[in-house]
């Protein structure tokens, strides 16, 4: 017998109070600037037992303008902007250089919230890149030395033949090169924070920049 979809979806509860805890927020209260409060937030979503707080969606267009999405690692955020890193060989890699512009979404259910960013996406310098390459674990490196990613691959031999090959090599060279390795820094137009409610009543705070700076606006839900 096969699984009832719908009735599994029905089965399910959103925002279960045994395990998340809808905190309240002030969006008066808020910073001027987006960024200490995704600091904040992020903090809070550590100390909340968050599995992998810093995992996020990343959306990119193709040179078609057709939508990509994808789950990828936050690699820092700081004044260059929100950062994560792959192959400029990639697709998301070619995405980015037909049309560098994306976004960001994370999501941490355990205290049902979200940050949604939209920037233009910058490439790294290559040193910069490599650093933050090398400053990672030695899987991270294997991985990496891998390489072809989204290539088609022509069976789970050959990339089990071809990673044990770039393991061993990481394991030698922690400092090997990887010339496609690509830091880039997402530079958002719009910050937006949602924090859910309840009852339904969600606060949505957006920060939109302009000449001035940041501009604040709270978002219907």
């Amino acid at each position: 017998m096969g699984t009832d979809l719908h009735a599994l979806l029905r089965s399910l509860r959103v925002w279960d109070p045994e395990v998340t805890a809808l905190p309240p927020f002030d969006p008066v209260a808020a910073p001027a600037a987006p960024l200490p409060l995704f600091t904040t937030w992020f903090a809070e979503a550590v100390a909340a037992g968050q599995r992998e707080p810093h995992t996020m969606s990343l959306a990119t267009s193709d040179a078609a303008g057709l939508p990509d999405v994808r789950i990828v690692m936050l690699h820092g955020a700081d004044e260059d902007g929100w950062s994560f890193a792959t192959h400029a060989s990639s697709r998301k890699g070619a995405q980015l250089a037909a049309r560098p512009h994306a976004a960001l979404a994370f999501y941490w259910p355990v205290l049902g919230r979200q940050v949604r960013l939209r920037g233009a996406v910058t490439a790294a310098p290559a040193q910069e890149s490599q650093g933050d390459l090398h400053a990672r674990s030695t899987g991270a490196l294997a991985a990496a030395l891998t390489g072809r990613q989204s290539e088609v691959l022509g069976s789970l031999d050959e990339l089990a033949r071809v990673s044990q090959s770039a393991w061993d090599r990481a394991r030698r060279e922690p400092d090997a090169p990887v010339p496609t390795w690509t830091l880039y820094h997402l530079d958002p137009d719009t910050v937006e924070f949602f924090q859910g409610d309840e009852r339904r009543r969600h606060v949505r705070l957006n920060y939109r920049r302009t000449r001035e700076g940041w501009a604040r606006e709270l978002l219907w839900p």
